[in-house]
């Protein structure tokens, strides 16, 4: 977790919920994230995930619950929450007819910008974006990457404390969501923003995220540190040794013999081994060269955060009580 002021979390709910007609699309939401922290909203289509960035961004009124953001209240202080919020959301909602430079501009006026201030501000971040050079250029033909690249821009236009992103690399070739998510790096390390960030692409959230929240039909099933939910779903870890050639069964043996093995097999260039931890690898190595192999390498396997994600799925699954949450206490908002 990054650096902040600890006295106010960024964001604070508790039991929060909105429902339309008979459909709850977010459920007894308890939620604490810390200023400069950012965290990955994950689950299926479906799942609340735009429905909570809505309700915390005061966009939308919740049917029960509290939460407050950046200490405000997001139903009753919508207004003056979201002029220091940004959000960028799946679809760019440009206005065709507009240029680039014309789309921002009137996004700067409406925030209270001078022309002055605008102009700088907008050409700053077209440029860190690439895309200066169709800056007045009509938006109708921009590529779905162009689109999106605009619309960040529009999100980052004021500087906000705390920025909702939804899917800020869909549609990016590979070169633009190298850059978008090295921005989002740099928001985070050296500028302290709060970040909320729903994607899909799971490398992505395992990259840039803290922490992981799982939803599932509005209903937050895990929260916590990748390496935490992972601890708790998986009771082995898997280990690759180096061998140069494939295990005899006299070598699985020795590395059978070390305590906190559980499994052995080998493999092309050596064995796998499911073990209790990471401390075991010293054990195998000092087993297996007092039997006169050579080794060349040990290396642990941890589950991915794509691991993690179909794991929750399966529990949730079986389970339909399912939970596993590592956060704080949830501070009720007053």
């Amino acid at each position: 977790m990054h650096t902040g002021d600890r006295t106010e979390p960024a964001i604070s709910a508790h039991g929060l919920s909105r429902c339309f007609g008979d459909h709850w699309a977010v459920q007894g939401l308890d939620l604490v994230v810390e200023p400069g922290e950012l965290i990955a909203l994950l689950g299926p289509n479906g799942a609340g995930k735009t429905t909570t960035v809505r309700l915390l961004n005061g966009v939308l009124a919740a049917n029960g619950g509290k939460a407050s953001v950046l200490g405000l209240d997001p139903g009753a202080d919508g207004d003056e929450l979201r002029r220091r919020t940004g959000v960028l959301t799946e679809n760019a909602g440009l206005d065709d007819r507009l240029t680039a430079r014309e789309n921002l501009a009137f996004t700067a006026t409406v925030r209270g910008f001078s022309t002055n201030q605008a102009n700088h501000r907008i050409d700053e971040l077209l440029d860190r974006f690439g895309m200066g050079d169709l800056a007045d250029e009509q938006t109708v033909g921009f590529s779905t990457g162009q689109r999106k690249r605009i619309a960040l821009v529009r999100a980052l236009l004021h500087d906000p404390e705390l920025l909702f992103l939804d899917e800020p690399t869909s549609g990016l070739d590979p070169a633009g969501s190298r850059d978008v998510v090295a921005l989002i790096e740099q928001l985070v390390h050296d500028h302290g923003r709060t970040v909320v960030l729903c994607t899909h692409f799971l490398g992505e959230a395992g990259r840039l995220a803290d922490r992981m929240a799982f939803l599932d039909h509005g209903v937050l099933r895990a929260f916590g540190r990748p390496a935490q939910l992972a601890d708790e779903l998986w009771s082995t870890l898997e280990l690759s040794i180096d061998l140069g050639r494939p295990a005899t069964a006299e070598e699985l043996a020795a590395i059978r013999v070390v305590e906190g093995v559980s499994a052995t097999n080998a493999t092309d260039d050596g064995a796998r081994a499911e073990v209790r931890d990471r401390d075991r690898a010293p054990a195998i190595v000092r087993s297996l060269v007092t039997t006169g192999v050579d080794v060349y390498g040990v290396v642990a396997h941890p589950p991915t955060l794509e691991d993690v994600y179909f794991a929750l799925e399966a529990h949730i699954a079986a389970d339909p009580e399912f939970r596993l949450i590592h956060q704080p206490t949830p501070r009720v908002p007053t």
